[in-house]
């Protein structure tokens, strides 16, 4: 399945193989048109070097920007119990998860940790900041707006 998959997400705008010739005239590849049937559908087409590297370049993605979204089985709605679904039709051994730890009661002074846990990883998270009840968190304007506060 992961080969399967892989050709569809990690694959760059034209593969090696469709390119056929490198040469003074420019770079020569094949296409699929799909505006036609049979035999006459797969087509070879030259473009000058600097016309077919615009073309490519139109295929990278900006910075910050992801390729591979999660869709099905890995969506986020659904995706524990989709997975543990998959390894039991697959009979793949489930992972074993330790149970959280309880507030160590050696120690009767000790302070309970109220923190809630992370529900990805079960560990505690940290608060960073806790808002009053009356106002909501707000952040500065944009500088230059000409915005005052």
């Amino acid at each position: 399945m992961l080969a399967y998959l892989a050709r569809y997400t990690h694959r760059v705008a034209i593969a090696n193989s469709r390119l056929m010739a490198l040469d003074e005239r420019g770079v020569t590849f094949r296409y699929k048109d799909y505006r036609r049937n049979g035999q006459a559908r797969y087509r070879t087409m030259t473009l000058s070097a600097d016309e077919f590297i615009r073309r490519f370049l139109l295929h990278v993605l900006p910075k910050g920007f992801h390729r591979i979204r999660h869709y099905g089985l890995l969506a986020s709605a659904g995706c524990k119990a989709n997975i543990a679904r998959a390894r039991e039709l697959m009979a793949a051994p489930m992972p074993q998860v330790e149970p959280l730890a309880a507030h160590d009661t050696a120690d009767p002074d000790a302070t309970p940790d109220h923190r809630p846990p992370c529900p990805c990883c079960g560990g505690r998270m940290i608060i960073v900041e806790v808002f009053a009840c009356d106002g909501a968190p707000r952040g500065p304007p944009p500088s230059g707006t000409g915005i005052r506060i």
